[in-house]
């Protein structure tokens, strides 16, 4: 019997041409805006982020969810995006709307234009236009008509200096018949912290409360929302909510490392693990506490391990707590926590650190090299809920590197060109680790 076909429901896309041009205040005050109105709104987030959606999930009440056309097959986004009833859908882009990687991974590039391909919803395009006047129509129109498949709604101005400033950009605009639906005045007053991998983390972020409401009613008072709305379109495609292939959860019982140096978690991994059944049990280490022994599993997600390595080392709690679980039951650790169950982690004014000594892995910050970029990986022995020979995807993202790694690796891991890289992940007995973060199962 066939699956009678869904379309989406009505949705927005929040992009624009460059990182850093203002997608995420936008974003975060119509989210705010929206909801304020009653209007049942879902956040989805482009690519492989873990900050932003914690941030959607506080303006909207609303679980946040990944879309990532590299990462995932085209059923697990579809399905993400008909997984929950809504009245209007709002994906916020990553980088430039057409950036992504140069070869095609699950589905795509993992680009914000792959999303407004597959489900038909306008573009929003975001225009920082500090240093720029009539010229932004240029910009604007090279987007228009890049790919003529692509329905760009309109564009908001950011950072707009002045009312001659706004009356220039204007003419330009209208020449080129593009419609403005907001202009935002440069603001100093409202912004959102930021450290080496993106934003202060949600829970981090002193009066966030207080800052959504600045952004919405910086957004109310910009922004034509109600032209917005009407710019909302569902696809015009129906898609079959086929059952993805998720990574199935690793155990029953989760104990999960959740505080301020372990919070990097894809919420569409957890989200379908809670529906599969598992139950997860936060702990914190920088409380010094321990994984609850009556659970099957510990896991240490990424963080900022480096930004409280002395306190980690001190917390002996949590430290004998993890030595002690990993006699009998599997601890895994993904960055962060990788790091955190390795031998030493040194930060960055060269202090050594003793952290759990699961694994031999020793990790410096002293130096930083940035690592960054998709993953694939082929699991080398059966782990948790994978089996050996299994393909997942992940994304790499951290500053720290590798002065021993002695253990045997984990996988074999490619990266977004078919290149091998080093950072294999590792295993002993029932402790493993890598540095990539798991998005999805490929095969």
């Amino acid at each position: 019997m066939r699956v009678p076909k869904r379309c989406f429901s009505n949705g927005l896309i929040i992009s624009a041409p460059g990182s850093g041009t203002g997608k995420t205040t936008v974003m975060l005050g119509l989210c705010r805006a929206l909801s304020k109105r009653g209007l049942n709104i879902q956040p989805f987030k482009n690519g492989p982020d873990y900050i932003d959606p914690a941030f959607h999930q506080r303006a909207t009440g609303r679980y946040s969810s990944n879309l990532d056309t590299w990462a995932m097959k085209k059923e697990m986004v579809t399905s993400e995006l008909l997984d929950s009833d809504y009245e209007v859908g709002l994906i916020e882009g990553s980088m430039g709307f057409f950036d992504g990687v140069a070869d095609n991974g699950a589905y795509g590039i993992g680009s914000t234009a792959d999303l407004a391909r597959l489900t038909g919803w306008p573009v929003v395009m975001v225009l920082d236009v500090s240093g720029q006047a009539q010229s932004a129509a240029a910009v604007a129109i090279g987007f228009y008509k890049f790919d003529p498949n692509i329905k760009i709604a309109g564009v908001i101005l950011n950072k707009v200096a002045s009312a001659r400033h706004l009356n220039l950009i204007k003419s330009g605009m209208k020449q080129a018949g593009i419609k403005i639906l907001g202009s935002l005045p440069k603001e100093k007053n409202i912004y959102l912290p930021e450290r080496h991998l993106g934003l202060i983390q949600a829970q981090e972020t002193s009066k966030l409360d207080t800052i959504l409401s600045q952004l919405c009613n910086f957004i109310e008072e910009n922004i034509d929302i109600d032209t917005l709305l009407q710019s909302a379109t569902s696809s015009s495609d129906g898609f079959e909510l086929e059952k993805p292939n998720f990574i199935k959860p690793p155990s029953q019982r989760i104990a999960l490392a959740k505080d301020e140096a372990f919070s990097f978690v894809y919420p569409h991994l957890f989200n379908s693990w809670h529906k599969s059944g598992a139950e997860i049990i936060p702990f914190s280490p920088l409380a010094d506490q321990a994984p609850d022994p009556s659970a099957d599993l510990v896991w240490l997600p990424g963080g900022y391990p480096e930004l409280y390595a002395g306190k980690i080392a001190s917390s002996q709690t949590f430290l004998s707590g993890l030595k002690t679980f990993v006699k009998k039951k599997a601890v895994h650790g993904e960055c962060g926590g990788y790091m955190v169950m390795g031998k030493i982690l040194i930060d960055s004014n060269g202090e050594n650190h003793q952290m759990a000594g699961l694994l031999g892995l020793v990790t410096s910050f002293e130096k930083r090299k940035m690592n960054l970029g998709y993953r694939k990986a082929k699991i080398l022995s059966s782990i948790l809920s994978l089996q050996k020979g299994d393909i997942i995807s992940g994304h790499e993202f951290h500053y720290s590197t590798i002065i021993d790694q002695p253990d045997p690796p984990l996988a074999e891991i490619t990266d977004a060109k078919n290149e091998l890289v080093k950072e294999t992940g590792s295993r002993v007995d029932l402790a493993s680790g890598t540095f990539f973060h798991m998005i999805a199962r490929l095969q």
